[in-house]
């Protein structure tokens, strides 16, 4: 684990299921409720908050677009039913074509836009925060922090909730976790295919992360380096990273900061605050 200080996985794992049964009951709730992709960000969220609260009080939505893999549809419903929770299925296809169509005369030109990206994820964000209001339940959120901090989410899409229960986790953590939570419970919760896939937002034709972002293994321990080492990009270079993959890496992070600042709360483990202190829990 890259956190500082450095904590064991079980303390990892521990911290964050205590932070969420305490969340939930400040806020007087029980029951939560989160979208379900067929990722490995949202199984673990979906491992944990069953951990957390117990599999009767929490549900997951598989939300599949024209752009979702059977793969991914049938990975959600696996690990929905490895971990016993409820789940829908709302496809947003329908709604997708009905938004596209009112607002035809923003795109004239025919051409694809990370604006149908953003589209897709804020009717995914409604649809949760629908579920959320209709059954008084709270969102959980499972952007991570190489996602955030590389302004990798849409604001009011997937990265609503009410708390964000893995954004004090880089990528290569939450897979460790993940592998964590297996272990712990002695089988297969989250499914092999999902810790095996290459990760995808899954909002255009083929669309894999390394396709906007620097694969992981090589993303995180530079934003480790700049965040929690609170390193100069020259430091970083210095240590034979590759200048202009931190000069990437920096562009990306000072354009994240806008979304950071009105994230929901963060669910710390350790190392250096995500966010202003007043949105750590």
């Amino acid at each position: 684990m890259i956190l500082e200080p450095q904590l064991p996985i079980e303390s990892v794992h521990g911290r964050l299921v205590g932070k969420i049964r305490d969340y939930f009951a400040g806020a007087g709730m029980k029951r939560a409720v989160l979208g379900l992709s067929g990722g490995i960000d949202s199984a673990l969220v979906a491992a944990l908050g069953v951990d957390a609260l117990g599999a009767e009080n929490v549900h997951g939505i598989l939300m599949p677009s024209a752009f979702s893999t059977e793969g991914s549809v049938a990975d959600s419903i696996a690990l929905a039913r490895n971990l016993g929770i409820s789940y829908d299925i709302v496809p947003i296809g329908s709604i997708y074509d009905k938004a596209m169509e009112a607002m035809a005369a923003f795109f004239t030109d025919g051409q694809w836009s990370v604006a149908q990206e953003n589209l897709q994820a804020r009717i995914r964000g409604a649809i949760l925060m629908t579920w959320s209001n209709r059954f008084n339940a709270l969102l959980l959120n499972t952007s991570n922090k190489s996602e955030l901090f590389t302004g990798y989410g849409t604001l009011y899409g997937d990265l609503c909730g009410a708390i964000m229960v893995i954004a004090d986790l880089y990528k290569v953590q939450v897979y460790e976790l993940s592998h964590y939570v297996n272990r712990l419970h002695g089988k297969e919760v989250i499914p092999e295919a999902i810790l095996t896939k290459a990760p995808s937002a899954e909002l255009r034709p083929n669309q894999k992360d390394t396709d906007s972002l620097p694969a992981y293994e090589l993303l995180d321990p530079v934003l480790h380096a700049l965040c929690e080492e609170e390193l100069t990009p020259e430091e970083v270079v210095a240590r034979g990273t590759d200048a202009a993959l931190v000069e990437r890496i920096v562009r990306l992070k000072r354009g994240a900061a806008f979304k950071v600042m009105q994230i929901p709360p963060v669910l710390t483990v350790g190392g250096h605050p995500v966010v202003p202190p007043f949105k750590q829990l």
